[in-house]
């Protein structure tokens, strides 16, 4: 009886604690008529923050801009973006491909005799060979430094015994130096293969039996740079002159900060740029885009559209990405028509485009019909996808979702997304400037950051003029070899 008397005083006790409680929380409500209200903002509040956190962690590369490198996992191969092209595997028609092939001209031949007879064992030197059976092998002869003596003379005059001296060559100006053939592998090395100064040395060390000093590498870098700059001066000139150019940036690191390193290309022409600033100040610094009037695409960078006297284009493949985004994650089945329609328009043009090899654009009647249906996803989207309510008492912009933000993109920039149905010229996406700046993330995992902002400014001229080089055909080694002597190659229209 006794423990039943002390559970009951126990229990008697909690109650009454709860019963305090209660009574406090009730003077705090009666005392304050709003607190439930700014709980429940509050809580909708963090809800609102949870989704978006767990939203960003949705995100990869194949749903929106996001490098590959940045995956937490690799995205099933169904999430791909790229349609199968039914070709089918291997070297397509028309393809050379680089089999070894027997050359006419050997630069050395070597004669396997045949002394005797294999059946009745007579000898056969003094027998005239009746034929040949031929056997070619490719290979590298042994390498090795090669040391050159240059020496001037010196002679007295017998009249006036003045003493003439022989003048050297302009390339030769340093009692011991490198030559143009070690310079131009330097520059190879370090600025297209992307090997730091160190594995370069070990490479001529192993290779030649020379070890380079990485003040040589770097500046050699800086001298080739420098006779590189009519080049430059010219290619940026050339640019101003076509009809569209594709324009992208990406950062890099120097000194610990983040830089950038910005494009603009062509398949004929590409050039880069490095600066501390991603915005306009950097592209104005280039000195292209304020002259340039053509078509300019790129990925919807706000400070693109600083410049209004060129046209712009926006890249169709981000906007797969993110409209994938919004359809797996936000559950928008307008996202998924509207991809759908790209998708289909794209192929659309691409038929058209190979059956008409004339045709600049689709036909008057397809453009209204794809445009109407265009219009239609638009209207059907804003009725699906609403701005958001403005909330009481709450300043600064309301927060829209990510199909709200490509909702209002596509309706604003309408002829900036069909703009390539329209005119062939346009492209459906901004690949080549995508391409062109993925060098610079192999060239930060090869070799890593940059010790000096000359460096990086250097490293930007001199891939100008190969990327330059390689997309006009000529032979990357050639080009190199003219740069160094101070000629570089002449830009092709």
């Amino acid at each position: 009886m006794i423990e039943k008397d002390l559970i009951i005083q126990l229990q008697q006790e909690q109650l009454d604690q709860q019963k305090k409680i209660i009574a406090g929380l009730s003077a705090i409500i009666s005392n304050n008529e709003n607190i439930i209200d700014k709980l429940n903002a509050l809580v909708e509040l963090l809800k609102a923050r949870v989704d978006e956190l767990e939203n960003n962690q949705r995100k990869d590369s194949s749903n929106s801009s996001k490098p590959p490198s940045s995956d937490i996992s690799k995205p099933p191969r169904t999430q791909s973006l790229r349609m199968a092209s039914g070709k089918k595997p291997g070297g397509q028609k028309g393809h050379t491909g680089d089999t070894l092939s027997f050359n006419a001209t050997p630069d050395e031949v070597v004669v396997h005799t045949v002394k005797q007879c294999r059946c009745c064992g007579k000898s056969l030197r003094s027998i005239q060979s009746a034929d040949y059976e031929r056997r070619q092998v490719y290979d590298i002869p042994p390498i090795k430094m090669l040391v050159t003596e240059h020496r001037g003379e010196i002679k007295n005059c017998p009249h006036c015994q003045t003493a003439n001296r022989a003048v050297f060559p302009e390339t030769i100006s340093q009692p011991v130096q490198y030559g143009s053939n070690v310079a131009q592998l330097a520059v190879y090395f370090t600025q297209y293969q992307l090997l730091p100064y160190g594995r370069t040395s070990e490479i001529f060390k192993d290779l030649f039996g020379h070890s380079l000093s990485s003040s040589f590498l770097v500046n050699n870098n800086r001298r080739c740079a420098d006779k590189l700059q009519p080049f430059i001066t010219d290619l940026k000139a050339q640019l101003l002159k076509q009809p569209v150019l594709h324009a992208d940036e990406t950062g890099y690191y120097f000194e610990g900060q983040r830089n950038w390193l910005h494009t603009l290309c062509t398949d004929r022409y590409t050039y880069y740029a490095v600066h501390t600033k991603r915005g306009a100040e950097a592209m104005n610094d280039m000195g292209v885009l304020p002259n340039y009037t053509g078509r300019l695409v790129h990925d919807y960078w706000k400070s693109y559209y600083e410049f209004d006297n060129c046209k712009h284009r926006l890249c169709n493949t981000h906007h797969l990405r993110d409209l994938t985004f919004c359809h797996q994650v936000e559950a928008s089945s307008w996202a998924g028509q509207i991809k759908k329609l790209l998708i289909d328009l794209l192929d659309k043009v691409w038929v058209t485009k190979n059956q008409d090899a004339s045709a600049t654009s689709l036909s008057k009647g397809q453009l209204q019909y794809w445009e109407s249906k265009y219009d239609k996803l638009m209207k059907e989207g804003q009725c699906l996808h609403p701005p958001p309510e403005k909330q009481k008492g709450k300043r600064g912009v309301t927060k829209k979702s990510k199909t709200q933000n490509m909702l209002e993109r596509f309706i604003n920039c309408k002829d900036q997304i069909l703009d390539f149905a329209k005119d062939f010229q346009t492209p459906f996406s901004n690949n080549l400037a995508e391409q062109a700046i993925r060098m610079m993330k192999i060239k930060q995992k090869i070799s890593g950051c940059f010790r000096s902002m000359q460096g990086a400014k250097d490293f930007a001229d001199i891939r100008s003029y190969i990327a330059t080089a390689k997309k006009q055909g000529v032979d990357i080694m050639d080009a190199l070899k003219a740069a160094i002597t101070g000629q570089p190659l002449e830009l092709k229209a």
